[in-house]
């Protein structure tokens, strides 16, 4: 296939490239700055609201990842429009640019989060379970309403609700992990909210998973089918690394320390399974935590 990939530089992207790539398939990446002579690339600016549409002619898919980070710094109004924008204004441009191709792509996959659901405490969600309050959901809804053009198009769009996505390279693992070596790691808040986790490994193979199925579109929940508990989180870490997790951290340690952005990303509560790729047969290479922090720091956890 000839595929179009966004965020192609970030933590997901990079990978979804390489695997690409090694598969025989042709990358294009959507880039901010003019191409290089030569370079598989086709330049766009959702700030300005300016995308080549002319190089996106002919593409068989797209992979839509770009996104400002939601963790690179305390929450304030204008870091909330920059992530709001970032998702809901570039997937609009995107969208509304296949859409008046004449030759659109036969499929897009395009990230949304879990963020969707909101703080629901135990509530087990598939993708049939309402969305949640607060700002995340809010951006989650629009983000994946703004791929509507698409959708009307005939494009087969899929919309993967993202966990939290494990890797040693970047991401919330690697934030953890010099706290965890050092003894220094303890459960956040009560250690009873819920994260519904990923793979980096898992999460690129889902990616390709939704290129190849032509019966699945619509919202995907990209998580591991095993969602754990803080707790659980902080004790299999500790395990897997031989270190003492002895040192919790105060909700409203949190609270001071990072604002709304700990009762959004720490402190919230999201149990979520992924029903429709359970569906449709993908085959988990990390569906249990203790095994993936194994492999994914070369503690011997791959199957």
């Amino acid at each position: 296939m000839r595929v179009a990939v966004s965020g192609s530089t970030g933590l997901v992207g990079s990978e979804v490239v390489a695997s690409l790539s090694a598969a025989g398939h042709a990358v294009v990446r959507l880039v901010r700055r003019p191409p290089a002579s030569g370079e598989k690339a086709v330049r766009w600016d959702p700030e300005k609201g300016e995308v080549d549409a002319a190089g996106l002619e002919g593409l068989d898919a797209v992979v839509h990842l770009a996104g400002e980070n939601i963790a690179s710094g305390r929450w304030n109004a204008a870091r909330k429009a920059a992530i709001r924008g970032s998702r809901v204004n570039g997937t609009r441009l995107l969208c509304d640019a296949l859409a008046g191709l004449a030759r659109p792509p036969k499929t897009l996959v395009c990230a949304s989060a879990i963020g969707y659901y909101g703080d629901r405490g135990a509530e087990v969600l598939t993708e049939g379970s309402p969305p949640g309050a607060g700002f995340l959901a809010e951006v989650c809804r629009e983000w994946e309403a703004a791929s509507e053009p698409a959708a009307r198009k005939g494009i087969r769009v899929v919309a993967l609700r993202i966990g939290v996505v494990l890797s040693p390279n970047g991401g919330a693992l690697s934030r953890m992990l010099p706290l965890f070596r050092a003894g220094l790691g303890g459960v956040i808040g009560n250690g009873r909210q819920y994260v519904s986790w990923i793979t980096l490994d898992d999460l690129v193979g889902i990616v390709l998973h939704a290129l190849r199925r032509e019966d699945l579109s619509g919202p995907v929940n990209a998580v591991a089918p095993v969602p754990v508990t803080n707790r659980e989180l902080t004790e299999a870490l500790g395990k897997v690394l031989s270190r003492p997790t002895l040192f919790p951290v105060p909700a409203f340690a949190l609270r001071l320390a990072v604002g709304e952005m700990a009762d959004a990303l720490l402190l919230s509560s999201a149990r979520v399974v992924p029903r429709r790729l359970e569906a449709t047969g993908y085959p988990f290479r990390f569906p249990e935590l203790p095994a993936a922090l194994r492999h994914l720091l070369g503690k011997g956890g791959t199957p």
